[in-house]
Formats: structure tokens, C-alpha cells, sequence
């Protein structure tokens, strides 16, 4: 049985593995963060740790917004770092068992971020992949604007 954590976006839902998902937290002031990349509001400062923010409405090319205080930040953790994605709002756990996984290869070859979509009685719910959200350009700048953000 897999486990996911599900985010909402408007209408779209996405899921994420459970096993990168660290916690949900209340939406938190985030610091701008010259020289990210543009998916990257910028890093915020989690319990001493500063980690970079990702406007996941920027990813999927949803209508922008600002950040509301009832917004959540589910900090995960790629390959390469932690990171927060703002998120309108979590849905809970998603225990997920069989067919209604469908690998997004089957659905349109090379779609980016995205490995599967299961399917629902209400709907569908995107899997993300958290280690391929980031470009090579975009981990590259992202990793240059953390080591300035560091140097200062």
C-alpha cells in the first residue's frame, strides 16, 4: 500500500510520497532570496535551519497569489536538500493499494514533475516527483543563491 500526502491548489490536487514528507507547518514569513530561481519565493527559517520556499503555483502554472496565513508549508526533502512548498491547503494521508495508478509515461511521455496520477471517485490526484521539480539550471542557481545568502 502506498502512502502519499496530498496538496490542494484551487481544483488541482497533488500527492507526494509520504516517505519525503517531513511535517506540515502554518505558512511562515519567507525572506526573498536573490539570484533563485523564479519557482523560488525565497528561504524561510525553520526551528534554525533556512530553507528555500517553493511557490508549487508557480511549478504547475497556476494563477498566482500572495501567500495567506492559512497556507501550509510541507517541508520535504529532495536528493539534494529540504525544501518547503507553499500549498493552499493538505489534505491528509492518502493510503492508496492497485489499478488506479496509472505511471504518467502511459499517459503523455516526458511530462516533467510528475511520475504517476491515480484516480479517484472524485477526481484525479497528480504524484509529484520531488526529485525531478528542479531543473539542472534551476538546482544550480538555487544552490549558487544559498551559498551567497550563506557568504553574507
Amino acid at each position: 500500500m502506498d502512502e502519499y500526502v496530498v496538496l490542494c491548489f484551487d481544483a488541482l490536487r497533488i500527492a507526494l510520497p509520504l516517505s519525503v514528507v517531513e511535517r506540515v507547518i502554518r505558512a511562515v514569513y519567507v525572506t526573498p532570496l536573490p539570484g533563485a530561481p523564479a519557482i523560488v519565493s525565497g528561504v524561510a527559517n525553520l526551528q534554525g535551519r533556512v530553507i528555500p520556499v517553493v511557490n508549487m503555483r508557480r511549478r504547475f502554472r497556476l494563477p498566482e497569489r500572495e501567500m495567506a496565513l492559512t497556507d501550509r508549508l510541507v517541508i520535504a526533502h529532495t536528493a539534494q536538500r529540504p525544501v518547503a512548498l507553499v500549498a493552499d491547503s493538505v489534505n491528509g494521508v492518502l493510503e492508496h493499494a492497485g489499478p488506479d495508478r496509472v505511471d504518467a509515461e502511459t499517459i503523455l511521455p516526458d511530462l516533467e514533475y510528475v511520475e504517476g496520477v491515480v484516480k479517484l471517485d472524485d477526481g484525479l490526484i497528480l504524484i509529484h516527483d520531488l526529485d525531478r521539480f528542479l531543473s539542472l539550471d534551476e538546482a544550480e542557481a538555487l544552490d549558487r543563491a544559498m551559498a551567497a545568502a550563506e557568504d553574507r
